[in-house]
């Protein structure tokens, strides 16, 4: 019944023509990004039986933007309506069965799929048995991190990285939660998301940096080779750095987040958008952390 549901829930999304506005009332979904400079934002608000809203945030730099929420949240995979989110957008059921809010994505290293008890296993197939990257970012400092090949470099971008660089390429998401493991004795695997937020963080040598990376973990490497078989783990095709200039034209002294929980009303000058957060001129706001949250918004001049 309710993969019935969740099919209907997309065939009606996929079938929206998606309109660009400057206000509109919808559940939120995480900001959609493009690679250019400086990086392109849109905010998209899902609606049960009218088009999509877009707002091109890059347009609302510099204007009010007011965030109403309407008491609601609607899961961001079945679209039950719920009091509370659960891993960024899901109703509890969903939390409870879907393969995308199990342990493993979190900790990919403890992916189970080769073991026959992965919760859904097409989704498996999908989207986690697939070639993926370990990379280094520049975000509040270098961190390692992975993320599907497809996913580059939207990823490092979501995580407001300065800059980044792929390390090794591996054959699906648990070979390079294994291979991270490793790599995160010599560097950090977390953001500072305040560091981050208050500017752009000191310049690195991103070549030089994996480099270093690669040689640090090649013994450990060895090892997952030797268990693995010599395919797991390769050196990627694409060494390209990749560099992101953010919309922003203010930075924060002090980062205080606001959560629609707490403050039900945001109305302010949006100065900056840089990862997932929006750089309001008193305030930051997560947009990812309020996935299904339904809310009313307005750019005002």
């Amino acid at each position: 019944m309710a993969k019935a549901k969740a099919a209907k829930v997309a065939k009606k999304t996929a079938k929206k023509v998606v309109k660009s506005v400057t206000q509109g009332t919808g559940a939120l979904r995480k900001m959609t990004v493009e690679h250019t400079d400086p990086v392109g934002y849109s905010l998209r608000l899902v609606t049960a039986d009218s088009p999509d809203v877009v707002i091109d945030l890059n347009k609302a730099i510099g204007k009010t933007l007011s965030i109403s929420y309407e008491g609601r949240i609607e899961c961001v995979h079945c679209g039950r309506k719920s009091n509370k989110s659960f891993a960024q957008g899901y109703c509890f059921p969903c939390m409870r069965k879907l393969a995308q809010c199990d342990t493993c994505i979190m900790k990919p290293e403890l992916c189970h799929y080769h073991e026959g008890t992965c919760r859904e296993p097409q989704w498996g197939e999908e989207n986690c048995m697939q070639p993926h990257t370990v990379y280094v970012a520049n975000t509040s400092g270098l961190k390692v991190g992975i993320t599907r090949g497809t996913q580059v470099p939207t990823r490092w971008i979501d995580q407001g990285a300065a800059a980044a660089i792929p390390l090794f390429q591996t054959r699906d998401r648990r070979q390079s939660g294994l291979v991270e493991d490793v790599v995160r004795k010599h560097v950090a695997d977390r953001t500072d998301f305040r560091r981050m937020l208050k500017g752009q963080p000191e310049a690195r040598d991103m070549v030089e940096a994996a480099a270093e990376l690669r040689d640090a973990a090649a013994a450990d490497i060895k090892k997952i080779l030797k268990e693995h078989g010599t395919d797991a783990v390769v050196e990627p095709v694409d060494t390209d750095v990749r560099e992101f200039n953010y919309p922003v034209t203010q930075w924060p002294e002090k980062v205080k987040s606001v959560t629609l929980d707490k403050v039900p009303q945001v109305s302010e000058r949006l100065v900056g958008i840089k990862g997932q957060y929006l750089i309001l001129e008193e305030s930051v706001f997560n947009v990812r952390r309020h996935g299904g949250y339904v809310v009313s918004v307005a750019v005002k001049k």
